[in-house]
Order: structure tokens, then sequence, then C-alpha cells
């Protein structure tokens, strides 16, 4: 009897409706997400009550912002190797374990230990992209290729959801839990990751992929609700299974290079303005920190509403057309912030108007941008290379931040009088990162929209999807 590979099982799979078990998985992990982001995001709350209180400097709180970024690179890169190695779900799992009880620890610190702080924001940043990583990669590889651009970019909103959450949040709670009762909500996402464990499957494309037939044939079956033995068993893959190298990622440098700029650019603004954004209201504006977390509260909605839009839109147009447009207005947004960052519009702060403009478009892209990196690598390296991209992403956490460290001056305390001296040439900065996201979805992109992550990772990778010679005699 001739060999079978793996094409019917995931054409059969691929065919399959949105049904029950596709809604539970991608519901269980969009809440993951939300609740890993609403733990990054608090700090940037409570560093606005703190770092007065605990006399830090820019240094000092620069290093608290970016040290999510170092952890961050660093969860991702091997969390990423890993997943691609041992499997999706697990790494899930245990990266939300490290960031809840990481982000949950911040509430137990005595107070004026910004070194621990540090350390536990690196710990946050670590277990976010290790959970990040293999979550968007999973997502990507569960819907099928009619639905992916749209429910894969809807999927990213959730993650503006965590920022959402912490602003809105912070503006209610603040007074009455103080800065530790805030931090201690982090813990929320370890409950969650409980029911991943329990009702979320391995990736069929994975365990295809990994040569683990049975599974992956089951899985199948269970996903569809139909009888085991009306589901296609494959007897070999196509192509060699995934490894933990990460070498592999630059076998197509244009490729590698363009997921590094788009997302070293796109979170240096994001995380920039986000950061820092709350100390600077607070601080220039001379409001409080609730006021200030209602102001970001305008800042998570846009965004949302950017994501949104986003998801209904790149289907129409394709990924590599709505990544240049949205790119470039960010970068448009975020300069004309950094020249009118004091100004009033009938008593409101024109700066969180245009950032919220901004964060419409900047974080729009990323709804587009995420499932993008994971649907041109292809399975094999999918995992991976959305750990590059998260490590990118990582930079962008150190960059964005730091940038207003290093222009304030680092020994400088944080003052109103520093952070109105910082904040246009800072957020210039923040500007040309949008303006490099555009020039690489120019020059570097490729479109992805409704083809098949097989097809596409068969054309950037240089690997063959068909079967050696011979194989198909056995």
């Amino acid at each position: 009897m001739a060999a079978q590979s793996t094409d019917a099982l995931l054409a059969m799979f691929d065919r399959a409706p949105l049904n029950r078990r596709y809604w539970t998985s991608f519901g269980l992990l969009s809440a993951i997400t939300v609740l890993d982001f609403f733990d990054f995001f608090l700090i940037a709350f409570i560093l606005s009550k703190i770092g007065p209180e605990w006399k830090l400097t820019y240094g000092q709180s620069g290093l608290i912002l970016y040290g999510g970024g170092i952890g961050a690179i660093a969860g991702a890169l091997v969390w990423g190797a890993l997943a691609d190695v041992l499997g999706r779900k697990m790494q899930i799992i245990t990266g939300t374990l490290i960031c809840a009880i990481s982000a949950g620890l911040i509430g137990t610190l005595p107070t004026g230990a910004w070194v621990w702080l540090a350390v536990l924001r690196i710990l946050v940043g670590f277990g976010l992209a290790a959970a990040a990583t293999p979550c968007t990669t999973i997502v990507v590889e569960l819907t099928p290729t009619r639905w992916r651009t749209l429910m894969t970019s809807l999927y990213v909103v959730f993650a503006t959801g965590g920022t959402f959450l912490a602003s809105i949040v912070s503006a209610s709670l603040f007074t009455a839990l103080g800065w530790r009762g805030l931090a201690l909500l982090g813990i929320a996402p370890a409950i969650i990751g409980l029911f991943v464990w329990l009702f979320v499957g391995e990736s069929v494309r994975w365990l295809a992929v990994k040569g683990r037939f049975a599974e992956a044939r089951a899985e199948v079956a269970r996903h569809l609700g139909v009888p085991l033995d009306t589901v296609p068993l494959p007897t070999y893959v196509a192509s060699a299974p995934p490894s933990a190298s990460l070498r592999e990622l630059y076998s197509n440098p244009r490729l590698f290079w363009q997921t590094v700029i788009i997302w070293a650019g796109s979170s240096t603004a994001v995380y920039g303005y986000y950061l820092w954004g709350p100390t600077i209201v607070a601080m220039v504006l001379n409001v409080g920190v609730g006021v200030a977390a209602g102001y970001f509260v305008y800042v998570s909605g846009a965004a949302i509403t950017g994501k949104l839009l986003i998801s209904f839109i790149a289907p129409i147009t394709g990924r590599r057309r709505i990544g240049i447009v949205f790119g470039f207005i960010a970068s448009a947004c975020l300069t004309l912030a950094a020249l009118y960052h004091d100004a009033l519009v009938g008593g409101f702060p024109l700066m969180i108007i245009l950032i919220s403009a901004a964060a419409f478009f900047c974080e729009g892209g990323f709804s587009n941008l995420a499932p993008y990196t994971v649907e041109q690598y292809g399975v094999r390296l999918g995992a991976r290379s959305s750990g590059l991209g998260q490590a990118a992403n990582g930079v962008g956490k150190v960059l964005g931040p730091l940038a207003l460290a290093v222009i304030a001056g680092s020994s400088n305390l944080v003052t109103p009088q520093a952070s109105s001296q910082a904040v246009t040439p800072a957020f210039l900065f923040l500007a040309a990162g949008m303006l490099l996201v555009t020039g690489a979805f120019i020059f570097l992109g490729v479109e992805t929209h409704g083809r098949a992550m097989e097809d596409i990772a068969a054309e950037t990778t240089g690997r063959k999807q068909a079967l050696a010679a011979g194989a198909g005699a056995e």
C-alpha cells in the first residue's frame, strides 16, 4: 500500500468549521493573553506612585521598566525553541505561571527595594513572552486558512484588552487597594492557565510535522466530533521535524530582518508611550495617578478599536498594504504628540488625543503583525519565528522606556521639569521607529493573506513540502 502523507489529514482539519471546540480554545487563549498583558502593564501605574515615594531616578525607573523587555527577549527565544520541539500547549502554561507568580510577588516587596522590583520585572517579561510566543503560534495553526486573517487578527485584540484592563483597574481600585493590592492581582493568569491545560488541545499541525500521527489523528477526530476511523492516518511527513535551532530563522535573511525591524519598531513606540505615559502625564500636567490612569483608558480604548478595525480590513486589503498605511500614520501622530505635548483642547490634554490616535494605528498594526510573522515561516519554524518576533518585541520594550531615561538624564530624579524637557525628543524617537516599520513593509514584506501556511513556508524558507524522491514508493 502506498505511503500516505499528512496532506489529507491537514486538508480535513483545514476544512473544519469554527465549532464549539474551536471557540473554547480561542476564548481561553484570548483570556490568558488579556491577563498576561494586564500583569505586564500594571507597573506603569504602580511606578507613577512609587517613583516619587521611593525617590527613584530616571535610571532606576528605566531599569524597572525595561527589565521586562530584557526578560521578554530571553523568554521568547528559549520558549520559542522549546515549543517547536516539545509542543505549544505546555509552554503556554509554564510561561503563564512564571508571569503570574512574578507579578504577584511585586506586591510583597519592602519599600525602596527597587533592585528586587527590577528582577521581578525581568521574570514577568520572561513569562509573558514565554506564554505569548506559543500562544500566537497555536492560534494561527488552529484556525482554518479561509478564516485565518480575520480570526488571528482579532485574537491580538486581547493583548490590548490587557492594557485596557490595567488602566480600568488602576483608575477604579488604586485608591482602595493601594499599589501593593494592585500588584497582588497579578496572580490571576495562573487560574486561566489551569483551564488551558484542561481544555485546549495540542496543535494538530505541529503534531503532524513532528510525525506524531496517532495523536494528530485523535485530535482531529475530537475537534470535528467524528469517529476516529473516518480520519486519515499519515505514515510519513514531507519535511524534517522541527528542531530547536534558532539558526534556521536566518535561512531567509530578508524575512529575518523584516521581522526584527517591524516588531522592534512597533514595540519601541508602544511600550515607550504606555510605560512612561502615565508618569509623564501625572508629572507634566500635575494630576494624580488615578487621573493619569483614567486618561490612558482612552489610549487603550483607541488601541482596541484600531485592532478591531484592522481585523476586518486586512482580509480585504491583505496584510502588507495595511501594514504600510498604519505604520506611516502612526509615525505622524507620534511626531505631533512630540511637538504639542503640553497643549490643551477644551481643557483636555492634546497629548492624550494624539497618543490615542497613535495607539489606534500602532496597535492596530500589531493585530496584523503577530500572526503575519508565524504565517510567513510555517509550522516547522512557527514558534521560533514567533519567538524571534517576541524577542524583537522585547528589544522595543527596552528601547522605548530607555529612550526617555537617556534623554532626560538617567541620574535625574523623575520630576515635572525633567519630564517636560525629555518629551519632544523622546517621542520623535518613537515616531522614527514607526517610520522604520513602514519601510520594512514596503521593501521587505510579502503577502500571506489567503495562502496556505505550507505554501508560504515553501516559498519563504526555500523548503519543499513535497515528499523526497522515491519515498512515495514505500
